[in-house]
């Protein structure tokens, strides 16, 4: 924040114009808005006493960021002392049925006011009053004293009735001024006659009783005929249609209630002078001291605060990669920059000026600009470069290759293969970090361009991925999402630029000025992001994970991807056609049993056939009126011995693969080298670990003889095997290690069959005794106590009564009582952080733990118990998937990994090196943890991947 004069200045322009030396400007922020974004934005967390602060977090950074970026001479943030105010005198129903506010959220009240005195910003509240009455009376006087301007940071309709010249209001999320127009546009008629439409339509939110059948729209054209609600009421008889004539008739008591509800009090008395509200910086030392009591350490970061006092330092030394980065100074003046004035770089000259800039910074944000979602197709039309928060351009190369630009023929631009000779010695520039969002997909795009590519672009990071290593579920990680979370800043969306649906266009065809506006604010946030980011990696003691793990995993899924995998579609359409035969099977069968024919695939149908024509109960209607038929309903039902249910579920299950997979799979073989290239997400799970995305090989049932099938499919190349290695039971040894369970430990540490060692000693069974039905049991319940499962769902899973699901259970942790302990333990963890740990400290977010909703909050414990098991098992095996690869070189194998499913990763390998690849791929996989149980994995090989298991 810097001054001039007393007055905060703009440090980025945004909407709101800079102050001029001597103009009057005062601006009101609505502090009930910014309360409640802040708290619903954000997942919960708490200050080192263990008082909620979320909302205060949220609030604090927002109204921060606002000072930075927009000017005034005046400044105050206005809040609601009460909910009760005069307008209860006039109607005691005013906002009877708003809820109270979060149990959470009421002790951050207090805290949002000391922070606003901290920012050194005058608060106004006051007794019988609203925050909207006092805004009203504040514009008001102000004008009053001499010519000037006020702004209300708000998009609250309520306001809008104080929208006139030298009054208008700033929308926060969208940072666009709210003035006549607008208002227009969303009430239909002018500002001074809001207050009329209101009166009509009411609020159903406030309670405000309005007319019956009245809305916004028909209210407009009312107030637009007669002028003000009054005349309308007088002249109610003339009304044409009776309906309305009859409502306002008979509701006219209510209007005018209506009206004097929404009608703000511009003579409300001003609890503080407006001498007190002059724009001025914090007092000394008051900001710091507020953010450590909070332990605010990112706010710090960006005043460049921490380090200093008690704190741990801010940063350590830095990496090799970050010796010729800007890691030195305070982020806060940089992160702080306008977005918006952007380049477009038309000229060899001036691309050679960007990337000698680029250099001299030592870190430069990159972004490639497409015609395609999918890496492997996707042509370069641009790339954008920032060199600085602010600092940003846009390269077009390939701009109106594909026809005609909408302003007429393809703009000036370099040329690809002469812009690609100028950015070569950049990327390859081992002193200069290279930063992209999302690295994977820019990095196969710009290896795949004409001419070679990028084959070396080193070294890198991913503002994605950074994200991810330190906040895995506890929000999106997508640029747009974490620019508004950070910087309170909504980039501009491909839509705005491209159009939706038929009318959209390619981006190669867009106008270079909103291309370029679009493609530099992308590679903008990417650098603000790192700024932010990076140096939080080490306090929040996610160092390890982003640069041994996920860093790393770029390389090694951009290689796995590349490589695919091969699918006879020969054997596919042979599946294909088999599972057809069989659904027209499945499909008389359920017309037989159900009585008559129907679409099996209509829930509606089967509905009600179920319980209206078959009167069987547990029957659920929806928000449509017709019966659920989800899984969950015919489990149910499959279990009380229905057999149309069992048969429905099975015929869905069948044409699920059918459709998913053999349909799907027959579409993606490439033509060229007739394999399958999935792409792995590496951020969208909450727990760590990838997914799996056109197509999803991930899905495909592992233990089903259909699943098989579909798996004979994927095979090696001739001369080669498919090598499949799957962790053993890795969840179980997980919690044996986490619960350091002895007789589980002693289990795995002798090779036994840990299912049958549990039956044993939960069913007090003689070792020789379990047979099959108890070793299912237990495997159940194992793998049952690892997801959190109830009583009633281990008993709906077993086929018994809920009170035996309740007895296996308590007999299963009186036998493991350590199990029990971790599994609360857990659970605590997350109530008091919102997160858990893997065992290597990973945070694993969970977001709902705190929520008053039974059900959310059960789901979420459960999430909280998983967990540390999942994620753990996610991080072994992407550590794994980081090693293997060199280990396979150094030893002189040609060996490919292929693909991550679950617990396994298989490899394609010659057949002359499967015996030393199995030793190898072992070695690494069972070394890269140390437990207190042994890891364990399987190895097999075969022609298909089938045959490998």
């Amino acid at each position: 924040m810097a001054t001039d004069g007393g007055a905060v200045t703009a440090e980025a322009a945004g909407p709101l114009a800079p102050v001029a030396p001597g103009e009057r400007h005062l601006i009101l922020v609505d502090g009930s808005g910014y309360i409640f974004r802040a708290y619903h934005a954000l997942p919960p967390m708490t200050n080192p006493e263990g008082v909620p602060v979320n909302a205060v977090y949220g609030f604090t950074t927002m109204l921060s960021q606002f000072l930075t970026r927009h000017a005034g001479s005046h400044i105050a943030v206005v809040f609601d002392a009460h909910r009760l105010n005069f307008r209860n005198d006039i109607y005691p129903d005013y906002k009877a049925h708003r809820p109270d506010p979060p149990e959470d959220l009421v002790p951050q009240f207090a805290l949002i006011r000391d922070a606003t005195d901290a920012l050194g910003v005058c608060k106004a509240q006051l007794e019988g009053f609203e925050a909207d009455d006092l805004i009203a009376a504040y514009a008001k006087a102000y004008l009053a004293e001499g010519p000037g301007l006020v702004t209300i940071v708000s998009s609250d309709k309520d306001l809008m009735q104080l929208v006139r010249p030298g009054v208008q209001l700033l929308d926060p999320i969208k940072q666009k001024p709210i003035r006549e127009a607008e208002v227009f546009e969303k009430f239909g008629v002018t500002p001074d006659k809001v207050v009329e439409v209101q009166a009509l339509a009411g609020d159903s939110t406030d309670n405000v009783p309005g007319v019956p059948g009245i809305g916004i729209k028909t209210a407009a054209q009312l107030i637009n005929e007669y002028g003000d609600l009054e005349a309308l009421l007088a002249r109610a008889t003339e009304i044409k249609q009776p309906k309305r004539r009859e409502a306002l008739i008979e509701n006219a008591e209510k209007a005018r209630i209506s009206r004097r509800l929404v009608l703000l009090d511009e003579d409300a008395p001003l609890p503080c002078p407006i001498a007190d509200m002059v724009a001025r910086p914090p007092a000394d030392g008051r900001l710091e001291g507020f953010l450590r009591a909070m332990g605010f350490r990112s706010l710090l970061a960006r005043m460049g605060k921490l380090g200093e006092g008690n704190d741990p330092p801010r940063r350590g030394a830095p990496p090799a990669a970050l010796r010729h980065a800007p890691t030195a100074g305070p982020v806060a003046p940089d992160l702080a920059a306008p977005f918006g004035a952007y380049d477009c770089v038309t000229t060899e000259d001036a691309l050679a000026r960007w990337i000698t800039d680029a250099t001299a910074a030592g870190v430069v944000g990159l972004d490639t600009e497409t015609d395609s979602l999918d890496a492997r197709r996707a042509k370069m039309v641009g790339f954008s470069l920032a060199v600085a928060p602010g600092r940003a351009c846009y390269v077009p190369i390939r701009h109106g290759d594909t026809g005609d630009m909408l302003s007429g023929p393809a703009p000036e631009q370099i040329a690809p293969e002469r812009a690609f000779a100028l950015l070569r010695p950049l990327l390859e520039d081992p002193s200069v970090l290279k930063v992209f969002q999302n690295a994977k997909y820019d990095l196969e795009v710009m290896a795949r361009e004409e001419n070679g590519g990028f084959a070396t672009i080193a070294p890198i990071d991913d503002t994605m991925m950074l994200s991810y290593a330190m906040e895995a579920g506890r929000h999106g990680h997508g640029m747009d999402e974490l620019s508004v979370l950070h910087f309170n800043h909504a980039p501009i969306k491909f839509d705005e630029v491209t159009g939706t649906g038929k009318a959209r266009i390619p981006f190669g065809l867009v106008a270079l000025d909103r291309a370029t506006a679009y493609a530099a604010e992308d590679a903008d946030v990417t650098l603000r992001l790192w700024l932010l980011l990076k140096p939080r990696l080490r306090e929040d003691g996610a160092l390890a994970t982003y640069e041994q793990v996920e860093r790393r995993m770029i390389g090694v899924l951009r290689d796995m991807e590349a490589a695919g995998i091969k699918v006879d579609g020969a054997e596919l359409a042979r599946i294909g056609e088999d599972f057809s035969q069989r659904l027209v099977v499945l499909e008389k069968q359920i017309h037989t049993l159900a009585g008559r024919e129907f679409n099996v695939g209509s829930p509606k149908q089967l509905g009600e056939i179920l319980f209206d024509e078959m009167k069987l109960s547990g029957g659920r209607k929806g928000k449509t009126g017709a019966y659920s038929t989800d899984a969950a309903v015919l489990d149910e039902l499959a279990a009380q011995g229905v057999e149309l249910a069992s048969r429905v579920l099975e015929w869905r299950q069948l044409a699920k693969l059918k459709s998913t997979y053999v349909e799907a799979l027959a579409a993606q073989i490439d033509p060229v080298d007739r394999r399958v290239h999935t792409s792995y997400g590496m951020a969208g799970t909450s727990t760590g670990r990838l997914s799996s995305n056109d197509p999803n090989l991930q899905n495909i049932p592992i233990r089903s003889e259909e699943g098989l099938r579909i798996r004979r499919a994927f095979v090696a190349e001739p001369g080669h095997v498919l090598l499949a290695a799957d962790y053993s039971q890795i969840e179980l040894r997980l919690l044996a290690h986490l619960a350091d369970v002895p007789t589980l430990r002693e289990a795995f540490e002798n090779g036994e069959d840990i299912h049958a060692r549990t039956a044993a000693e939960i069913f007090h069974l003689e070792p020789g005794r379990v047979d099959k039905e108890a070793r299912r049991r237990a495997k159940m319940i194992n793998f049952g106590i690892i997801y959190g499962m109830s009583a009633f769902g281990l008993a709906t899973r077993l086929g018994i009564p809920p009170g035996e699901g309740r007895t296996i259970i308590d007999a299963y942790f009186a036998q493991y009582p350590g199990i029990r302990q971790e599994m609360e333990r857990c659970k605590e963890e997350a109530r008091i952080h919102g997160f858990v740990r893997t065992p290597f400290g990973r945070k694993l977010w969970i977001p709902d733990i705190a929520t008053k909703d039974p059900v959310r909050r059960a789901g979420a414990e459960r999430a909280a118990i998983n967990a540390p098991f999942q994620g753990g098992a996610a991080e072994i095996i992407k550590r794994a998937m980081v090693r293997l690869p060199r280990a396979l070189r150094e030893a002189g194998l040609s060996a490919r990994m292929l693909l991550q499913v679950h617990d396994e990763l298989v490899f394609e390998v010659p057949d002359a090196e499967v015996e030393a690849t199995s030793a190898v791929v072992r070695d690494v996989m069972e070394s890269v943890a140390v437990l207190r149980v042994p890891l364990s994995v399987e190895i097999g090989t075969g022609q298909s991947w089938a045959e490998a298991h």
